[in-house]
């Protein structure tokens, strides 16, 4: 392992900065529930204000991992899902972490903003857009689940128009903002009352404070 601010070229998709991996519950979105491997990785240029991954924005913290060693980590659990998060995931190349996942078996589920090309093979992909950073539309096709986070009802009114985006196979999840929940809940609740192709997303970790 090398540090990530060291010459060590993460290009072709060898080594990943990984800001943390662990073994737990997927606590929201479609796949809520899931034991799930997370292989979180670390760099970001989103940077939304009210993000619960601060730590993992600069790349330059976090250590370089060869693919081998952290596919070698999640065999040792008993995880049949993999969740490849960050920070912003796509940053990187994939598609060569994605393929020796493949190889042992494991099912791949990507969480992404949408704003980088995609590379790998996941078997779900989970887009959470950020307005001051819109996906890229070939993300926004290729999505198996909008998950628009809300916190004021401008953020409904986005989600809305992003849905004309995707296939008519993604899910719609709307997910209140942790820190204005209690307000988001209401506003989101009553629009899926009147638009019931969506559904509420809630982040039951940090409910029931899930490691």
């Amino acid at each position: 392992m090398t540090p990530a601010y060291m010459d060590t070229d993460i290009r072709g998709g060898e080594y990943l900065p990984v800001a943390e991996s662990f073994y737990s519950l997927q606590g929201e979105g479609c796949n809520v529930g899931k034991a799930a491997y997370f292989i979180r990785l670390g760099g970001c240029d989103v940077h939304c204000p009210w993000c619960d991954s601060k730590s993992t924005w600069d790349a330059g913290k976090h250590t370089l991992h060869s693919v081998s060693d952290i596919v070698s980590e999640a065999k040792q659990t008993p995880a049949v899902n993999i969740v490849i998060t960050g920070g912003e995931p796509l940053l990187y190349p994939l598609g060569i972490l994605c393929r020796e996942l493949k190889a042992q078996g494991f099912n791949i589920f990507l969480e992404t903003s949408g704003t980088h090309q995609l590379s790998g093979e996941f078997d779900w992909i989970c887009l959470s857009p950020k307005k001051h950073r819109p996906p890229l539309p070939e993300v926004l096709r290729q999505a198996d689940e909008l998950k628009v986070i809300v916190s004021t009802p401008e953020d409904i009114r986005w989600g809305e128009y992003l849905k004309g985006n995707v296939s008519e196979r993604c899910a719609l999840l709307m997910q209140p903002e942790w820190n204005r929940r209690d307000s988001a809940v209401a506003d989101i609740v009553t629009y899926i009352k009147a638009h019931p192709e969506w559904k509420l997303s809630l982040q039951t970790h940090k409910l029931l404070n899930i490691p």
